[in-house]
């Protein structure tokens, strides 16, 4: 949480990823630092899966995550 708070005070866009355990950390997270970062969770435990199951959480998580990249993301400067 801390890090996507830095990339987004530089500017940056940031999703934080993590498993749905820690939904209601990340909230607490988050209020405490005054901040409602892009989130996306997947499914848990992740600890014990196989790298092709961690594969596969991955591909089933990037548009999502993508898609707040975007939505976060600052507009280009006219030309």
């Amino acid at each position: 949480m801390h890090d996507i708070a830095d990339l987004e005070s530089r500017g940056l866009p940031g999703v934080g990823v993590a498993s749905t355990e820690f939904v209601q950390a990340a909230a607490a997270q988050a209020q405490a630092l005054g901040f409602d970062p892009a989130m996306v969770f997947v499914a848990h435990p992740i600890q014990d899966r196989s790298d092709d199951e961690m594969r596969a959480l991955a591909d089933a998580a990037l548009p999502a995550i993508v898609q707040r990249l975007v939505a976060a993301a600052p507009p280009e400067p006219a030309a």
